[in-house]
């Protein structure tokens, strides 16, 4: 769910003058419950971004803490069958990223690696599969997978080391001043609990929601 850059592409065609930015933005799940994949997806710790009805349409929006790609799921979404799904959760260290998802209730596999080659990441080729991280804890070579009710499937997957042409550092962005007002909003509720635990007024409030949204949007360590 990264952007990608890769200048070897050239111009677009259809331009002429020069490539269009694009990034991934939703990844639209199948779901037979609504109301039981949004308790799943609240228990992973994403945040809840939408859930509202119109013509006949109930749409339920979550986005993972520190990513610019939303999920999405509801009723007359789409016509994909109920766990048909598959999507990637890169995470820089799969230890910890399964130990957070076991504490939360998720039924996760233990870490695992491909002896050989890489298709034992997906489960039908679960036979290949090496206990523990890789060898010298190659970057995109361990991981862990978990699905939700329907069965739809996330793979956690550790990068440490980017291949050429991804994006190695967290950005920091907001698609609309919509957005940015609600990031805002939460850093504010977040900071009047930080001031009545210290019983007093924090004159420095700008840098503490500063520190908290760039940590809210990269899954850094929330200021508290």
């Amino acid at each position: 769910m990264s952007t990608t850059e890769d200048s070897s592409r050239g111009p677009s065609p259809a331009s002429g003058t020069g490539s269009v930015g694009m990034t991934l933005e939703v990844v639209v799940v199948p779901v037979s419950d609504v109301d039981r994949a949004k308790q799943f997806y609240e228990r992973l710790g994403w945040r809840l971004d939408a859930d509202i009805v119109a013509d006949g349409v109930r749409l339920v929006q979550f986005t993972p803490q520190g990513e610019g790609c939303s999920v999405q799921f509801g009723t007359n979404l789409t016509p994909a069958p109920p766990g048909s799904a598959q999507a990637y959760l890169v995470v820089a260290d799969i230890e910890v990223a399964r130990d957070q998802l076991v504490r939360r209730g998720v039924d996760i596999s233990e870490v695992y690696h491909c002896a050989t080659g890489f298709a034992c990441r997906f489960d039908v080729w679960a036979d290949g599969r090496g206990s523990g991280v890789a060898p010298g804890r190659k970057s995109y070579g361990s991981f862990a997978s978990f699905r939700d009710p329907d069965g739809n499937g996330w793979l956690l997957q550790e990068v440490t080391e980017r291949l050429p042409g991804r994006f190695s550092s967290p950005e920091v962005r907001f698609s609309s001043a919509s957005e940015l007002a609600g990031a805002l909003q939460r850093a504010r509720a977040a900071h009047g609990a930080y001031e009545r635990h210290l019983g007093d007024a924090d004159l420095s409030w700008p840098d503490w929601y500063a520190t908290y949204i760039v940590a809210e949007q990269t899954g850094g360590e929330l200021p508290g």
